[in-house]
């Protein structure tokens, strides 16, 4: 039987995913004023912050930059495709059909960007996770005892 320590360390750490998740996503509204760049360099940061938060080294920080990147796209992805399908119900029946197909193609192509997204913020989770080597989901690290 496994430890306590072994089983956390092969667990994800979701508040490593969350934190890194809301920093891409605040990143992301501010790099609005520089398109394309705004949105590569945070889902980087948001990946970086995750890997770093989760610790345990290149294999754990780039699933845990992975997971808050992939989290981030489909999020977005997901938001826009129900505005653009609910602002065609404004439109009456033919707008509806039409927005709704539209919504399909928005859904479709961000999760083909999410997929880029949380590639990029796996690699530079893989970095973060580096830059921390021990794990931060054992107890000490959050204040708990064991």
């Amino acid at each position: 039987m496994r430890t306590r320590r072994e089983r956390t360390a092969t667990m994800t750490d979701w508040h490593a995913v969350i934190i890194g998740f809301l920093v891409a996503t605040v990143l992301s509204i501010v790099g609005l004023a520089i398109p394309g760049i705004g949105q590569f360099v945070a889902g980087l940061a948001g990946g970086f912050v995750a890997g770093y938060l989760a610790g345990g080294g290149l294999g754990r920080g780039f699933w845990h930059g992975l997971l808050a990147g992939a989290f981030g796209g489909i999020v977005v992805g997901v938001l826009l495709a129900l505005l653009v399908a609910l602002t065609g119900w404004a439109a009456g029946p033919i707008g509806g059909l039409l927005s709704g197909v539209a919504g399909i193609g928005i859904l479709l192509a961000a999760l083909l960007v999410s997929f880029i997204l949380a590639l990029e913020s796996a690699l530079a989770g893989a970095v973060g996770g580096l830059f921390n080597p021990r794990s931060q989901s054992s107890g000490r690290a959050r204040g708990r005892r064991r």
